[in-house]
């Protein structure tokens, strides 16, 4: 069996990806700037590598010897601008540094977490690895994330460094902290009277997402792009099928994006007077205006045998889950 480190494996994905290894039988090293939060996967086997992709010399050690190196570590926030340094720092200053630590380490192989969120609002288009947009970007994860994406990654693929580059969409799942989780807690709370129209994304389970990511270290080709995203469907349409399964009433009505744009710019405006956070920001808002996040997980498909269980099948496991966590009574 392989030995594998791990970044960011006290996240929704990244503890995926180690439990899954572990399932498989190889050996896992995880990094962790807090080694008590990795407790769980320490429980599960892997050790606990205590360190923090900011600062390079603490990656060495943790990852010398292994196989392969899987990097998921990231800022991944929305609906915080002011944390722009913040973020560059981890997506695009982190990413280099780990990626540096391959290099000088003579790593067989590593696997990088990137986004579709790089190729922003498609429009509607179902684009592929060859699409590509270079801003302005919707949020400063887009921001950051591309930057990681075409001045890091690409560039030490180019360069020859074996990496594998992969692509998620929306992700969901039990675990996940994201404002995606909140859309469907809110639903089950029956406090979600209206969503955003129009607004898109591809959407795969974590437990496929995590999959993908293992079969693109065993079976992706390095120097190779692969987006792992999931069926197409609007956000409205995804809580119509969280409906199915919750009893819950679907929204009657979808907020037009003209309307979702212009309370955007009005929230971006007084957020310059304000300082104190809003419960809706202008980047939050901009980011679901009727924004499409689509990709085609074609090549995937063909290459890594990527093939995402259903929306409907992912969320009535989801609805089932959050139903349970917040003591909510199952649908009769």
């Amino acid at each position: 069996m392989a030995r594998y480190f791990v970044t960011g494996a006290t996240g929704f994905v990244g503890a995926e990806v180690a439990k899954q290894l572990r399932t498989r039988g190889h050996r896992v090293t995880v990094l962790a700037r807090a080694p008590a939060k990795a407790s769980l996967l320490a429980r599960l086997g892997c050790d606990v590598h205590e360190g923090d992709i900011l600062q390079p010399d603490t990656l060495r050690a943790g990852m010398a010897g292994a196989d392969g190196v899987f990097h998921l570590a990231a800022w991944y926030k929305t609906g915080q601008p002011q944390a722009r340094e913040l973020a560059a720092r981890i997506n695009v200053d982190g990413t280099r540094h780990v990626l540096d630590a391959m290099r000088e380490l003579g790593i067989a192989k590593g696997v990088y977490t990137s986004t579709v969120a790089v190729f922003s609002d498609t429009h509607g288009q179902l684009v592929d690895e060859s699409y590509r947009y270079d801003g302005p970007h919707l949020s400063v994860y887009d921001e950051t994330k591309w930057r990681a994406h075409y001045e890091v990654a690409l560039p030490a693929m180019a360069a020859g460094l074996p990496l594998v580059v992969v692509q998620p969409g929306a992700i969901y799942g039990p675990g996940d902290t994201s404002a995606l989780r909140s859309v469907f807690v809110d639903h089950l709370r029956r406090r979600l009277p209206f969503v955003p129209g129009r607004t898109a994304y591809c959407w795969a389970h974590v437990d496929d997402i995590a999959h993908a990511h293992i079969e693109a270290m065993e079976r992706g080709r390095a120097g190779e792009t692969y987006i792992i995203a999931g069926p197409p469907h609007t956000l409205r349409d995804a809580v119509r099928i969280a409906s199915r399964y919750s009893g819950r009433a679907a929204p009657l009505a979808a907020i037009p994006p003209a309307i979702v744009r212009a309370l955007s710019v009005v929230m971006s405006g007084v957020e310059r007077v304000v300082p104190l956070p809003l419960p809706l920001s202008g980047e939050t808002l901009r980011v679901v205006g009727g924004v499409t996040y689509l990709a085609s997980s074609a090549k995937a498909a063909r290459e890594l045998g990527f093939a995402p269980r259903p929306l409907d099948e992912g969320l009535r496991h989801l609805v089932e889950h959050e139903m349970r966590v917040l003591g909510l009574p199952p649908r009769a």
